[in-house]
């Protein structure tokens, strides 16, 4: 507890707004990267950067979606940066889907034909749609327009779009690489930490209870 304490204490002194720029810049210099072909970008620039910006938009979605579990599990409060990392999260998405529609499949033909005949495509265009709206009510005067109830309603469509998003990752790759479904294993414990298992239990207990007595 006097840990989690120190860590509140310091978040407390920082802003959100530096991750903006931080996802910025990183965004600026991957695409420089595949732009001059250093390093891993050399061979197929596009393909690895459509890749890696898709990795890392998964990657935030997990992040984004340890905020609540960590907070209540071990008393950790990074609140106030979900909303920064839920919007990075869909801007990398957004990057990764006009990389595939601009510069790898390059005409709108071909993007409805991978969208229509290719599975993986399938879910991942599903979980980028689903994060649209998201990202278009991250902010306090839809919280207000919508009401708070309306507004975290909706916003459990993060949970079926993380899930898809890392089924797009599992179906994407080649042969059976651990990553992948370390990604999906993550993201199925993190949404198991958030369900009330004191509700459930409770739940349980009563519907053992009736059922004796019947």
């Amino acid at each position: 507890m006097a840990l989690a304490n120190s860590i509140n204490g310091a978040v407390r002194r920082v802003p959100a707004w530096p991750l903006y720029l931080l996802g910025a810049g990183w965004m600026g210099w991957q695409f420089w990267l595949a732009l001059t072909g250093q390093g891993k970008y050399g061979v197929e620039p596009i393909n690895v950067l459509e890749r890696e910006y898709g990795l890392d938009a998964l990657i935030l979605l997990v992040a984004g979606l340890a905020v609540t579990p960590l907070r209540t599990w071990a008393g950790v409060n990074l609140i106030k940066f979900r909303r920064a990392i839920g919007l990075l999260a869909f801007f990398f998405v957004l990057a990764h889907f006009l990389v595939f529609a601009l510069l790898d499949v390059q005409t709108l033909g071909r993007v409805v034909t991978e969208v229509v005949k290719r599975p993986y495509v399938t879910v991942g265009f599903i979980a980028f749609l689903a994060l649209i709206p998201l990202a278009l009510t991250s902010n306090n005067w839809s919280i207000r327009r919508m009401g708070p109830v309306r507004w975290r309603r909706l916003h459990k469509l993060v949970y079926p779009a993380a899930l898809l998003g890392a089924l797009h990752f599992i179906w994407l790759v080649k042969g059976w690489p651990l990553e992948p479904f370390l990604y999906m294993g993550g993201l199925i414990l993190l949404l198991a930490l958030r369900l009330k298992w004191s509700r459930i239990r409770e739940i349980a207990t009563t519907r053992r209870g009736g059922a004796r007595t019947s």
